[in-house]
């Protein structure tokens, strides 16, 4: 079976088939899926707790496990009533991270500093609710700075902490796999390793611990290869595991299985176990001592 750790559930892109494309990620072999609560914003970041408590446990469905946090696109939009927002959601019992929290310098849709002040403040949350922290960064177009100024915070702000977290659609530097998965963090390949020029993500993913490495969709952005361009979903998750095993000379299953191991594992989670409205995250094991 598989794990999906990071897609937008609550995507527009969904409204018309969401049960089915559940119902299809389960036939597929997804067992558990990472619904990313960052909403339209965070006037909207509630939304994938929503939808985890529309889609209950079922025998046909995904475990649905969810984060929330404020992206970096909307930091400027990281006021203290959105911080609050946040540290609410926080200690909601289906909530297992903060995120995706990070810098994105390609776009830019917020001032860099801002982006900054919003990652450490978010940071400063999840450390109150002893909870990872989900990595989106994305460097300017002509250099990895996103990367070396968010490895820094993170150095500064984070690793005391002990909590670790996840580098969400990694396409940095080997250095920076490295640096990260030295202060706890996974690193987790999306849709866009299968892409043809996407051989410096393929060789950063053939250097890396079996036991650091996570598989997502991003979806529904990022449809791997061959459906690229189209909408993604959680059954062509598989295509990532597929094309991880390749770069890593192992057979598909060995890939599947560690990559699922390696996220109950992380957030130290029963396989069986679906956390239900109200109860603590203590009861669930969840990150509560270091």
């Amino acid at each position: 079976m598989l794990v999906d750790s990071h897609a937008h559930l609550d995507s527009a892109r969904y409204a018309e088939d969401r049960e089915a494309m559940l119902a299809r990620a389960y036939a597929a072999g997804v067992e558990t899926i990472l619904a990313v609560g960052i909403g339209e914003g965070p006037d909207t970041m509630h939304a994938a707790l929503d939808l985890s408590r529309a889609y209950p446990s079922r025998p046909d469905m995904p475990r649905i496990l969810v984060s929330a946090g404020i992206h970096p696109h909307e930091a400027n939009l990281a006021d203290r009533n959105a911080l609050n927002k946040l540290d609410a959601l926080a200690a909601e019992s289906e909530v297992v991270a903060v995120g995706e929290i990070g810098l994105d310098y390609f776009y830019d849709h917020s001032p860099r500093k801002v982006q900054q002040r919003a990652f450490v403040d978010q940071m400063g949350i999840a450390a109150r609710h002893s909870l990872p922290i989900l990595i989106h960064c994305r460097a300017s177009a002509d250099s990895a700075n996103a990367w070396d100024d968010a490895l820094a915070l993170l150095e500064e702000h984070w690793r005391a902490t002990g909590l670790g977290g996840v580098l969400h659609c990694f396409a940095g530097e080997y250095r920076h796999a490295q640096q990260a998965i030295d202060m706890g963090f996974l690193v987790s390949f999306a849709g866009n390793i299968t892409f043809p020029k996407a051989q410096p993500i393929r060789d950063v993913a053939a250097k890396l611990p079996a036991d650091r490495i996570l598989i997502e969709t991003d979806a529904p952005f990022l449809a791997p290869v061959p459906n690229r361009g189209k909408r993604n979903e959680p059954a062509m998750v598989r295509r990532v595991a597929e094309q991880l095993a390749a770069v890593s000379g192992v057979n598909y299953e060995t890939m599947a299985l560690t990559t699922t191991e390696n996220f109950y594992r992380f957030f130290r989670l029963s396989r069986s176990a679906r956390p239900r409205a109200g109860e603590s995250k203590t009861d669930l094991g969840h990150h509560v001592e270091n």
